[in-house]
């Protein structure tokens, strides 16, 4: 899936104008784990400024994890779960592989606990597709399904889909004292 990504600013004379179309550079269909895709589309590592100058977050590699004041905006496709219970899933090709794609959020991920990590972020997100499962470190299991959204601040949690078709959100993870 391709997630078509339209950055607007302003030129010199203060004209709204089209500054990029098309996919963000770090969007990764991952290899090793079919049908999960991840799509960085924007991330500042502090208070953003309107500077009519705008240079492409993405098309240079750091981490996506920003501290206080700073954001990244993402769109994430998750298989169903049976693809990571597949006796073709490798775990060991795809942890590299999820490393690569979201640096500084990777890290956050619980080796003991499949899926549970917890970031130092406020993170506003909407289901765009699909029906996913938020599951929470006391067992407790949220059903979210196209529409819902979620405001998530910094609890630890892991991202289920017991579905049998993929499913699709979109986050802003906002970097919180």
């Amino acid at each position: 899936m391709t997630v078509r990504r339209v950055v607007l600013g302003e030129n010199s004379a203060g004209k709204a104008v089209v500054v990029s179309d098309g996919a963000s550079p770090r969007e990764t269909a991952f290899q090793h784990i079919p049908g999960f895709v991840s799509a960085p589309m924007w991330t500042t590592p502090d208070v953003p400024s309107r500077s009519r100058s705008i240079t492409d977050p993405m098309a240079t590699g750091g981490t996506l994890l920003q501290p206080p004041g700073g954001s990244t905006f993402m769109v994430i496709t998750f298989p169903p779960d049976a693809v990571f219970m597949s006796p073709d899933f490798k775990p060991e090709l795809a942890g590299p592989e999820h490393a690569k794609a979201t640096p500084g959020i990777a890290e956050t991920f619980e080796m003991e606990n499949p899926g549970m990590h917890k970031t130092p972020t406020l993170d506003y997100g909407v289901v765009l597709d699909g029906r996913i499962s938020l599951e929470l470190d006391d067992g407790v299991i949220v059903n979210l399904e196209r529409g819902d959204t979620f405001v998530q601040h910094g609890a630890r949690h892991a991202w289920r889909n017991p579905n049998d078709k993929p499913a699709t959100i979109a986050v802003v993870l906002l970097g919180a004292h």
